[in-house]
């Protein structure tokens, strides 16, 4: 039993470590040069004190109270709107309300001639909620089936469509980093854009091509205009209040998921949820896609690809890579 129970506290002690080492070196808490220093003198004075500090149960108690330090602070660390952005996330997203239309600001609708070579306008659309009347999830995958980013496409009376992609904001010369993301390192941005723009620079510009995937959903027209609201919400409160993405807590699937708890019938939380690239899988399991198909053959009319290079700066873009893809009868309303 004594075993056991040191070894159970030495795995805790070890995950409590490995935690704080990541936080001190990827985190804003420290400048970036002392970054390095703080996540090393971390470590090393953790397992100097195991080693040589012979009353174990205070080293423990010291090591539980350093860590619980470095949570308080880690959950204190501001976020912020101010910073040198990339271009394409320059401008922050916001609507304003009048009854059912809905306006809103700093929409991207980037001409791309390369992946980091564009025109870069920032429009104001309104839309009328009454005409909401579809959402379709967009699948992007770069890197086998586990992993993808998914977007969230609403559609008005099959006109107009605008997409939301919930990403990183960052700044100027940083990349993404999978790690970096668990650790305040980014902060979180609903890209608000018009499909030729973030469907099209994946299908028609990014080297290596990225598939893209759209797959309808039958989901009630009340239950998207709530989770459309509240979409809404969430992008007007990150202009007041600035927030951190999470590469597990807060990323582009769970906050969809989030989203759609305004909802009864939302789905439950599931492993192809954290998997990404399962979520298409999981809503056809679930019957929240078109099932008068076999899945393998609705994946392979989703993908949007071909349509959307033979499209690209066509005005009717989004009706054009829908060809082919009729939206299933909704559910009844709740």
């Amino acid at each position: 039993m004594k075993i056991a129970a040191r070894i159970v506290i030495g795995v805790i002690v070890a995950a409590m470590t490995i935690w704080g080492v990541g936080m001190l070196y990827f985190s804003p808490l420290l400048l970036l040069a002392w970054r390095p220093f703080g996540a090393g003198g971390y470590a090393a004075l953790t397992i100097l004190a195991f080693l040589f500090l012979s009353r174990r149960r205070r080293t423990v108690l010291g090591s539980v109270c350093a860590f619980a330090l470095l949570v308080v602070l880690f959950f204190q660390i501001p976020g912020s709107n101010e910073r040198e952005w990339q271009p394409e996330v320059s401008n922050r997203p916001y609507a304003t309300i009048r009854g059912d239309l809905i306006t809103i600001h700093n929409v991207r609708n980037f001409d791309y001639r390369s992946e980091n070579d564009f025109d870069a306008p920032w429009e104001e659309r309104t839309y009328n909620l009454s005409k909401l009347d579809s959402a379709d999830i967009v699948a992007v995958y770069w890197a086998g089936k586990a992993i993808a980013h998914v977007m969230l496409s609403f559609g008005f009376a099959g006109k107009d469509y605008l997409t939301v992609s919930i990403e990183t904001r960052k700044e100027k010369g940083e990349s993404y980093s999978t790690l970096a993301g668990f650790f305040r390192q980014y902060e979180l941005y609903y890209v608000v854009a018009d499909e030729r723009d973030v469907i099209g620079v994946r299908t028609n510009y990014r080297q290596p091509q990225e598939d893209v995937y759209v797959y309808r959903t039958n989901a009630p027209i009340k239950n998207i205009r709530r989770i459309f609201l509240d979409y809404i919400k969430s992008i007007n409160d990150l202009r007041d209040r600035p927030a951190y993405y999470n590469t597990l807590t807060t990323n582009c699937t769970t906050s969809i998921l989030f989203h759609t708890r305004m909802n009864p019938e939302s789905p439950p939380l599931s492993g192809k949820i954290l998997l990404s690239g399962y979520v298409p899988d999981y809503l056809y399991e679930l019957g929240r896609l078109d099932t008068t198909k076999p899945f393998a053959e609705l994946e392979r009319l989703s993908r949007v690809n071909d349509r959307a290079q033979a499209t690209d700066k066509d005005a009717a873009f989004s009706q054009r890579i829908r060809e082919g893809l009729p939206r299933p009868a909704p559910l009844a309303q709740p």
